[in-house]
């Protein structure tokens, strides 16, 4: 469960609460510059709130440095190269995301090939291959695939589908919905993807004035 208390970060967040069921997923949507993003960095770490508390299965990761958070939180950014290292091959970049959490056990090699084969993209053919020769569709799919390699309590998807096209962004958001179905992670979304907006079947809120409410 994530449990954000009066929440204040400078005139961006103001007294905003919410609270998510553990394996539940939340669709946040709103107007530019309503603080989307700005939320997501405070609840990954990033940003430092003013005032307030963050709750975490029933710890609290207020005072949590964006590093110890990411034991437990996954995120998945707006540019496919954000979330990836272009110089590393894939399966570098794999096993670098899988040991980032508390779980240190290292990763088989069918293990990363088995994830990688739900993209349907033959990416699990190409492990010794530098992610910098990936297109941005793959980029961002492999991202999505490192956020969910390694254990974590709580998923970030920021915008995942702004720079891909139409076709790609269908891709990756399915990806999420069966990630999200077999996973059962507690699963925040960020998303201006009207198509995707209009068949979302979780829980809808809207960002205004500095807080939730009910979509």
């Amino acid at each position: 469960m994530l449990k954000l208390n009066n929440i204040f970060v400078g005139n961006i967040l103001r007294n905003l609460n919410l609270v998510i069921d553990r394996g539940e997923c939340v669709l946040i949507t709103g107007e530019n510059g309503a603080g989307k993003t700005t939320l997501f960095n405070t609840i990954s770490g990033i940003i430092k709130l003013d005032s307030g508390n963050i709750i975490l299965n029933g710890q609290d990761i207020t005072n949590f440095p964006y590093y110890k958070r990411a034991y437990w939180i996954s995120s998945v950014l707006q540019d496919p190269k954000a979330g990836t290292i272009g110089e590393m091959t894939i399966l570098e970049n794999l096993h670098l995301a899988s040991i980032r959490t508390n779980d240190k056990s290292k990763k088989s090699i069918d293990f990363f090939r088995e994830k990688l084969s739900v993209l349907e993209m033959n990416l699990e053919n190409r492990l010794e291959e530098k992610v910098k020769n990936l297109s941005g569709g793959q980029r961002q799919a492999l991202s999505l695939i490192m956020a969910t390699s390694a254990d974590y309590e709580l998923l970030l998807l920021d915008e995942i589908t702004a720079s891909l096209d139409p076709k790609n962004s269908d891709t990756i958001m399915k990806l999420v919905e069966k990630i999200i179905c077999e996973e059962r992670k507690t699963c925040l979304i960020i998303s201006h993807d009207t198509n995707y907006i209009g068949s979302f079947k979780g829980n809808m809120m809207r960002l205004n004035n500095g807080k939730v409410e009910k979509s």
